[in-house]
């Protein structure tokens, strides 16, 4: 390694210092040996094979010194020659040793990304709605990336680095110290020159980094914001597209203006520390040189000691900057073991089982519920605030019960608010009670597993969510293991099928990101199509039909119809002439039931209901008597 070298990794080092020192959690360290004990057989080898790198690295000069003193003495040629077979072999040994402490690196690297990755992202997996629903995605993809990639340089480049320049360090200290005292101690005298400038001006080209990180951060929360569908239509719409420009146009120059200050620092900096290096090898050449022409050392130890001078500063400078390495790969971690941490609320029980075979009730049981706040669910360093929300917590749900008898369709209605999506995602165990309780079949839903509920229970919202993936990618969702028959089967039922079939590439087409290379309607007959395949025995429609047109609601009321067609339906509607033939209608307002009955019984009553459907047909130009 150049000095050169040497102070572009040391400027580096300090750049990406971590920009605050807070104090690490009790326990992190061993959290860590967790993750390394699946691989502790090849951190063994790899640290053992640097060692023996970091001999091979000090035994070259020294071989090189000899063959200068026995090129002066004038030796036998034999002699120099098998030093230079021996300068050679260490030379192959040294790229070999290099190959397989590459290959150990990258598999205890790759190793260690893989088990952080999988173990965050399973376990976001098990978090509830409330923590995706107030979490940034980018933050939280960064810890899939960013951080877990920082945490494992600990292992792959911090661990072995600090061995390695450790011994050769001690080797290159005890040769140098050998072969001249003197030299060495005056070598040793000039690395403050060439350290301290690396420590205060990586702190400024710290600062400076993170101010254009955050102008960085901000063209890119721009760009995905404006790039995404909904964003771009919203600017075409009511945006100004210059003004969106020339607010681009100023955190980009900032960052070209950054670019060159920091690019002009970096420069003269290495410059300076270059040109302390190079008076360094002067020191060595000029004072060795007088030594040796005075009889006082050998010719061959003026060159094996500038060698060395770089195996001397290399290791020293590294080791002055591994508590920032350490504390950068212990802060990456402590970041990722952050979101490990968070407890997920809906977790199966230890004896949980199945829902019960055969038709199934539903049956809420003076269900009281109030969302979860922040602290629960969710991190200030996720939601890119300084405190978490406290607030939340609050009942919505009030002494709710009700009964779905196998096969009954009951239809939640009120004003929006009321807690109708609440009921829904209690039944689908998104959240759990309060108190009170939520059964399928007579079960607790708390004692049914996660995966038999997911398979027994179908939700369609009014925002049908579809992936950016193809129209068959999107359906198996439901089903992986269905048939290419099946999924034509589902489309043709939600009305869909003429149009994939118009389509060039068929099921293999891409929806676009949540599919807004469809028209709504499309999206959402998708989405109900999705639920025809995986035929739940309990089907929730949370507004389903409410983006469609008449016509196509229509079409898909028929598909519907024959999906409900023999299965326990919780309704949730807005249109009120979707649901006239519930078996019960029931009437939320402020998270209570306040009317419940059929149709006709509501209207009769002429509550709260017969308000909201005369309200309704009102506003649709149609005598309420329709």
């Amino acid at each position: 390694m150049t000095m050169e070298s040497i102070a572009w990794s040391q400027l580096y080092r300090q750049a990406n210092a971590p920009t605050a020192q807070r104090p690490l959690r009790a326990g992190t360290a061993r959290r860590i040996l967790v993750f390394a004990r699946a691989h502790h057989r090849r951190l063994a080898a790899f640290l053992a094979f640097s060692i023996v790198s970091a001999l091979l690295a000090v035994a070259t000069p020294v071989l090189a010194g000899r063959v200068v003193d026995d090129i002066v003495k004038g030796s036998a040629p034999r002699t120099v020659l098998i030093l230079a077979g021996v300068i050679a072999l260490v030379a192959v040994l040294d790229a070999a040793l290099g190959v397989v402490i590459r290959w150990l690196s990258s598999r205890i690297g790759e190793g260690l990304i893989f088990d952080l990755r999988t173990a965050v992202f399973d376990h976001v997996q098990k978090m509830p709605v409330a923590f995706f629903t107030r979490t940034r995605t980018g933050a939280l993809v960064s810890r899939l990336n960013n951080d877990v990639i920082g945490a494992q340089r600990a292992f792959s480049s911090t661990l072995s680095g600090v061995v390695t320049n450790v011994v050769t360090l001690a080797l290159t200290l005890a040769v140098m110290l050998r072969l001249s005292w003197q030299i060495t101690l005056l070598a040793l005298v000039l690395l403050p020159v060439f350290v301290l400038p690396a420590r205060r001006m990586g702190e400024k080209i710290a600062g400076i980094q993170r101010e254009a990180a955050g102008l960085n951060a901000s063209m890119s929360t721009q760009m995905t914001e404006r790039f995404s569908a909904p964003g771009a239509t919203l600017v075409k719409l009511f945006g100004r597209p210059q003004q969106e420009s020339s607010e681009f146009a100023v955190r980009a120059g900032r960052v070209r203006d950054i670019g060159v200050r920091t690019a002009m620092l970096q420069t003269v900096f290495v410059t300076a520390l270059t040109l302390v290096s190079a008076l360094a090898l002067a020191l060595v050449y000029g004072l060795g040189g007088y030594y040796a022409l005075k009889g006082q050392l050998e010719p061959g130890a003026v060159v094996a000691l500038s060698l060395l001078l770089t195996r001397l500063y290399s290791p020293l400078t590294a080791l002055a900057s591994a508590r920032v390495d350490i504390m950068s790969a212990l802060v990456s971690f402590e970041r990722v073991f952050e979101i490990l941490d968070l407890k997920p609320l809906i977790e199966d029980a230890p004896d949980a089982r199945a829902v019960p075979e055969g038709p199934i009730a539903v049956e809420l049981d003076r269900v009281t519920f109030g969302y979860p706040s922040a602290d629960k669910v969710s991190l200030a360093s996720l939601e890119d605030v300084a405190t978490l929300d406290t607030r939340g917590g609050e009942e919505v749900l009030h002494e709710i019960s009700l009964r779905a008898e196998p096969g009954q369709m009951v239809a939640l209605v009120g004003s929006s608010g009321a807690g109708k999506s609440t009921i829904a995602q209690l039944v689908s165990r998104l959240y759990d009670v309060d108190s009170g309780a939520v059964r399928l079949g007579g079960a607790d839903v708390r004692e049914l597993t996660g995966r038999s509920i997911q398979d027994t229970v179908g939700l369609v919202t009014q925002d049908g969510h579809l992936f950016h993936d193809t129209i068959r990618g999107n359906l198996l969702l439901a089903r992986p293991e269905a048939t290419e028959d099946e999924l034509w089967n589902a489309l043709r039922r939600a009305r869909l099928g003429e149009l994939i079939e118009s389509m060039p590439d068929g099921l293999d087409t891409v929806v676009g990101e949540r599919g807004y290379r469809l028209s709504g309607g499309e999206r959402q007959r998708l989405t109900i199509a999705r639920l025809l395949l995986k035929q739940p025995r309990v089907v929730i429609l949370d507004e389903a039909t409410a983006s469609l047109d008449s016509t196509s609601e229509a079409a898909v009321q028929e598909a519907l119809a024959e999906a409900l067609d023999g299965r326990t339906a919780l309704v949730i509607a807005h249109r009120l002439s979707t649901i006239r033939n519930a078996d019960q209608i029931l009437v939320l307002e402020h998270g209570r039931i306040v009317e419940r009955g059929s149709h006709t019984q509501l209207l009769a009553a002429n509550g709260r209901y017969t308000e909201l459907y005369r309200t309704q047909f009102a506003d649709d130009g149609a005598p309420a008597a329709a």
